[in-house]
């Protein structure tokens, strides 16, 4: 019999109706064996780190309002789909008075420390998970029993042999005496048993671990979209679905922006060969993408993402090459205050890199102003261009270059990756420039 790890977001789970649905879809693979992983409700992770914010800053009257429409949205699903028994509505009750207890304790010390946040946030993913396996009356695994994580609360980093080993112990055992389980995404545990996320966005983290641990037949992302598309239809009413693509490809999307997929979720499935399926609870029946061991898109260009919110910061220095391990020394003030980098650029007098707008600019400026001159250009966007046979085709760029005319480009970074070709344009420019590539790369070129 096969096993399949099947997780549904916060919009599959948002309403009574909803889950009612996602019910419907688990019920239609019978003959697997059904692992579920669920999201908080639609909305309710950022109530919860409101309500947190709101306790610390001493706004108790918000913090408990909040609460008690957390509260009421999980208790009227309770009742909509008709599992109000007294367990059921004791489990719901039992974390929100938690929720109470910490609420007050912040608001008395003024104090909200990542341990307790991670707490609070759990709360989502575990309230959505009672009402999913109350409703399909099937057994409910607390994931902080599987997920074993450092203790690097907010974004923990899972500890992959104690996953798999804590799989074999309460996972594997559930599923020879059941065909559906339902747990939580997006929670851990650290060896000190104290709850911990793993980021937002972590269920689909959670579902890529968990199908590695048990090594499943296939790891299901259920969402709002038909899959990983060419581009964001927001901003590209054309936009199609992606029937196949390649772990490396996928991974590089997720990470340029496309949301669809958390962009760690495909590293423990490339690691156990496990598939990856990207389907719409909205649309069951329609199309959707796999992403399977040893497969690819076979295509020059398979997607285009975008990321908003990027800087460049430029380090000028006419005597750069004269000084022997500048570029360490330069990349030790990142190193040093823990900032990831994406594209660099080098030239004989100058080092520009991107990253984040919400890194310390200041801090940064500081400190990089005792190597050279510091310039940062902020409101950009950086727009990759994703295909497995990119570098193998030479047309790629002479398309890309052409359907950019005209746009200001202040970045391109080809050479460092062998299926991406990357530009950072000011933001104002981003999404003519997506549908001007979108429009050259997959409809025929005219725009």
């Amino acid at each position: 019999m096969t096993t399949l790890v099947m997780k549904f977001g916060g919009t599959s789970v948002g309403s009574a109706a909803r889950i009612r649905e996602v019910a419907r879809i688990v019920q239609s693979r019978q003959g697997s064996k059904r692992v579920v992983v669920v999201s908080a409700m639609a909305g309710v992770t950022n109530s919860l780190f409101e309500m947190a914010e709101a306790a610390r800053n001493h706004d108790l009257d918000r913090a408990v309002q909040l609460l008690s429409k957390i509260e009421q949205v999980h208790l009227e699903a309770c009742r909509s789909l008709e599992i109000a028994t007294p367990e059921v509505v004791g489990k719901i009750k039992e974390i929100v008075e938690n929720l109470q207890r910490r609420v007050h304790g912040i608001d008395l010390l003024g104090e909200l420390s990542p341990r307790t946040m991670d707490e609070i946030a759990s709360a989502g993913e575990r309230l959505s998970s009672i009402l999913v396996a109350g409703f399909m009356d099937c057994p409910l695994l607390d994931a902080r029993k599987v997920i074993r994580t450092d203790s690097h609360f907010g974004g923990a980093h899972p500890r992959l042999a104690s996953i798999k080993k804590f799989a074999a112990l309460n996972v594997v055992p559930l599923l020879e005496s059941y065909d559906i389980i339902v747990t939580q995404g997006y929670i851990g545990s650290d060896d000190a048993d104290d709850t911990t996320t793993l980021g937002r966005g972590g269920s689909d983290y959670s579902a890529g671990l968990l199908g590695a641990a048990i090594q499943a037949d296939e790891i299901e992302i259920w969402t709002d979209v038909e899959g990983i598309l060419t581009a964001d239809p927001r901003i590209v009413p054309g936009a199609r679905t992606v029937e196949i693509l390649g772990y490396d490809e996928a991974a590089e999307l997720a990470s340029y922006g496309a949301k669809v997929l958390h962009p760690a979720t495909v590293r423990p499935a490339l690691d156990a060969g496990v598939p990856v399926s990207i389907r719409s609870t909205f649309r069951p029946n329609g199309m959707f993408s796999t992403i399977s061991p040893g497969e690819s898109s076979g295509r020059p260009c398979v997607a285009i993402a975008m990321r908003r919110n990027v800087v460049i910061i430029s380090v000028t220095q006419e005597s750069m090459t004269d000084q022997s391990g500048f570029l360490a020394k330069l990349f030790d003030v990142f190193g040093r205050r823990g900032i990831s980098v994406d594209l660099v650029s080098t030239s004989e007098i100058c080092v520009s890199v991107s990253l984040d707008k919400n890194a310390p600019l200041d801090a940064l400026t500081q400190d990089l102003g005792k190597l050279g001159q510091v310039s940062i250009a902020q409101d950009r966007a950086v727009i990759a261009v994703v295909g497995d046979l990119l570098r193998k085709t030479p047309e790629v760029l002479r398309t890309t270059f052409v359907a950019i005319d005209g746009i200001p480009v202040d970045f391109i970074s080809m050479g460092a990756n062998a299926i991406n070709l990357s530009l950072i344009v000011q933001e104002q420019d981003a999404e003519r420039a997506m549908r001007n590539l979108h429009t050259a790369f997959f409809e025929g070129g005219s725009r």
